[in-house]
């Protein structure tokens, strides 16, 4: 490339990047004018930002550009000296010019000389009707639908700084200038500084090894000196005097050699720590764009979208400065399209719907962002009609989701979650745009794959609101970390509901399950080291450490062996060589240097309801089983096979068992004798399995007995019908096998010692 190119390449780029900012200028002033055309400051800013551009074209010779601009400066300029009052026809215009400029800057474009012609005659009529016969209206550009799963959306570059000003040099508000960096160079910066920041806290512990050798050089000083004190009494010879003396010399010496190395290595670790975390602070705030970017032309796209629908609707946006990763942004670009589109195309009735329900003509969608906890927390919000309840009822009978009858008892929270299944439609036809609830579940699933989460609250006739939360960054994350099994494992703090010590009596069984009390409601009790395969360490304490964690409507608490602290990991991504590893998400270096695992809280929920089919989720011990006699069950079944089967397995574990032939027998043992569980048959002669339960509850001594059913039925109904009796477990023998049995059996009352 001859030098001229070069040149001419360099200012094609600057053309590009201030056409991308004065574009933002025209869009955004063009809207504000379209709702009050005589606001003077957007008049001038608009007006100026044309000017600009012709000016700019003209440098670099895009005489396309020079022409689009003039035109549009001059019908602004109209506007500004009372020549002309903009009316819709002219704002579509001018939008179409800012569509037009946005293409010729964009190399490739594809805009001949007809597109400008017949842009600059369009421009002329409108300047001046008596010309020509006026002209229809340009419609709005109505993009078509992407599907956000599969179509990626649009990336920009990425730009270490805010908007740029209307200048050639792009600048931040303040004045300082912005270069390009590459995404790929902003993540090494940042891997670089993060790791540099742990290093630096390793230096503690070789800091605090330096000062307690210090305290020891001084403790054997103080031995020497008294040893000296001693020794005076006796008569040393003259060598002896003069080891002793150097001995001392020696180790006072050494004490303020250490005295001084400890003080400047206390220093650096403190200097070092210090600027790795300025370090790192700026390599993360390098990542952070407002959120003002991913907005880039949605107040256009709604505007549009609602003109062509024959709808007025205005986007309002609060939190534009919010700073937020940019890897965040871009993954958010996509579903609060989605969002934004459904908003305006099922939530904002008509001018006329809404004016008889007493509403303004012009339907108003507001988008708030805000930090929160260290979230970024969107509320979309419209104030339309709301979600149809009984038609969202309706149509989950027809698509067979739901018996009529349990339909019906939905409240609307469990209404509204339906939205939100692949494939959900209220719409009787297939449109351009989607409709409310079409798509819901990209959204959901974009919003989850940034580990955050969303909701959807209405009100009949007033509108709806959806509630995002997601991190801030990918690149760090606020966690709990907690040891299992001897090692660090990590909580997003984005998923835990609470942390709390259980006492023993506060574990219930509930359906052959742990369960505990928890704001008004049983939340099921699982433990961490069966689900992250690391061996259960017992712990002398009679409390239970337990993390509360939710995703969306799951809940479940996690018990523990220590809370070690929350901290701000540095995400470290597994090698891709690893694959998906069962549920962790990440890795992460503690202040030490030491390895912890992030756990992926969406995948560890899909574990423990794994579990719980299989009926393989251990039971906790509520309490020290050191020295505890053995646990006894009763088994009760008028087969001798099965009786012996279940005797001989039931003992091998560890168990005391002892039998009865039918429910009568077992009936009068249950009476004279204590137990810790009871399995039973349910067709047994004298008195079958569902008597003796339903005898067993009602009894004072025994209702809280835990009790299994073994049954060749297993039917819906049949296992229904002996948990309704008061069943703490059903276990059919059609399914069964030596692991079964046993594992429902400590899922019940744990180990062989009590």
């Amino acid at each position: 490339m001859t030098p001229d190119q070069m040149r001419d390449a360099s200012l094609l780029e600057l053309f590009s990047l201030e056409a991308e900012a004065q574009v933002q200028v025209l869009s955004t002033g063009l809207l504000a004018l379209e709702r009050d055309p005589t606001q003077a400051e957007y008049l001038e800013s608009c007006m100026r930002a044309a000017h600009s551009l012709k000016g700019a074209a003209r440098i670099v010779g895009v005489d396309a550009g020079v022409s689009v601009a003039h035109v549009m400066e001059d019908c602004l300029v109209s506007a500004q000296e009372r020549r002309l009052v903009l009316g819709a026809q002219h704002i579509d215009a001018l939008l179409q010019g800012t569509d037009l400029l946005t293409r010729i800057a964009t190399p490739g474009n594809g805009v001949g000389a007809p597109d400008i012609d017949a842009y600059v005659a369009l421009m002329g009529r409108l300047l001046d009707p008596s010309a020509a016969p006026p002209a229809a209206p340009v419609p709005p550009r109505i993009e078509t639908p992407v599907d956000p799963v599969s179509v990626e959306p649009p990336v920009p570059e990425p730009v270490a700084a805010t908007e740029p000003a209307p200048t050639r040099k792009r600048v931040t508000e303040g004045g300082e200038r912005v270069l390009r960096v590459t995404a790929e160079r902003l993540n090494s910066l940042l891997d670089l500084s993060s790791k540099s920041l742990v290093e630096t806290q390793r230096l503690k512990p070789w800091l605090a090894t330096m000062q307690r050798l210090k305290r020891q050089q001084s403790t054997g000083l103080r031995a020497l000196e008294e040893l000296n004190v001693h020794l005076k009494d006796h008569a040393l010879s003259l060598q002896a005097q003069e080891a002793l003396g150097d001995a001392r010399r020696l180790l006072a010496e050494t004490q303020q050699l250490l005295a001084q190395k400890t003080a400047e290595l206390d220093e650096f670790a403190w200097q070092a720590s210090q600027r790795a975390q300025v370090l790192y602070d700026t390599a993360l705030a390098c990542r952070m764009r407002p959120f003002a970017d991913v907005l880039s032309g949605q107040a256009r796209m709604v505007r549009d979208l609602g003109r062509g629908l024959g709808k007025q609707v205005r986007l309002e946006i609060e939190g534009e400065k919010t700073q937020v990763d940019r890897d965040v942004l871009e993954q958010l670009e996509a579903p609060l399209t989605h969002l934004l589109r459904n908003a305006v195309d099922h939530g904002i009735e008509t001018p006329e719907q809404r004016v008889l329900a007493g509403k303004p003509a012009e339907g108003l969608i507001r988008l708030r962002a805000s930090h929160q906890a260290g979230l970024l927390v969107l509320e979309l919000a419209d104030d339309g009609a709301g979600v149809d309840l009984e038609r969202v009822r309706r149509s989950i009978v027809e698509r067979g989701l739901s018996p009529e009858q349990t339909a019906a008892s939905l409240s609307e929270e469990e209404l509204l979650t339906f939205l939100f299944l692949p494939g959900f439609s209220l719409r009787d036809k297939v449109t351009e745009v989607s409709g409310r609830g079409v798509g819901l579940d990209a959204v959901q699933h974009m919003v989850r794959q940034l580990r955050g989460a969303v909701v959807l609250e209405q009100t009949a006739g007033e509108g709806s609101r959806f509630h995002l939360e997601v991190p801030l960054t990918l690149s760090v994350v606020r966690s709990l970390v907690v040891e299992v099994g001897g090692e660090a494992y990590a909580f997003p703090l984005a998923h835990i509901e609470r942390m709390c010590d259980l006492a023993p009596e506060d574990i219930v069984q509930v359906e052959g399950r742990q369960h505990f009390w928890h704001e008004g409601r049983h939340i099921g009790l699982v433990a961490a080291s069966q689900l992250l395969n690391r061996p259960s360490t017992q712990s002398a304490s009679q409390t239970l450490k337990v993390v509360v964690i939710r995703e969306r409507e799951t809940i479940y608490g996690v018990a523990v062996e220590r809370f070690i602290g929350e901290r701000t990991l540095v995400v470290l991504p597994l090698d891709e060589r690893l694959g998906k590893v069962q549920d962790i998400s990440a890795g992460a270096l503690l202040d030490d240097g030491s390895v912890v695992l992030i756990i992926d809280v969406e995948d560890l929920l899909r574990s423990v309801d794994k579990l719980l089919d299989a009926g393989r989720l251990e039971r906790i011990a509520r309490q020290n089983q050191a020295q505890a006699p053995r646990k006894r069950i009763l088994v009760v079944d008028d087969s001798l096979t099965v009786r012996e089967l279940q005797r001989k397995l039931l003992r091998g574990r560890g168990y005391d068992v002892a039998v009865a032939v039918d429910g009568m027998d077992g009936w009068n043992a249950l009476r004279s004798e204590d137990f810790d569980l009871l399995i039973t048959d349910i067709d047994m002669p004298r008195m079958d399995g569902i008597e003796l339960v339903s005898l067993l509850r009602r009894d004072n001594r025994l209702q809280s007995l835990p009790v299994m059913v073994v049954s060749y039925k297993d039917r819906e109904e049949d296992r229904r019908r002996g948990l309704d009796a008061g069943a703490d477990y059903y276990l059919a023998k059609a399914s069964f096998h030596d692991d079964a049995l046993l594992d429902a059996v400590v899922e019940l009352i744990g180990g062989a010692r009590a």
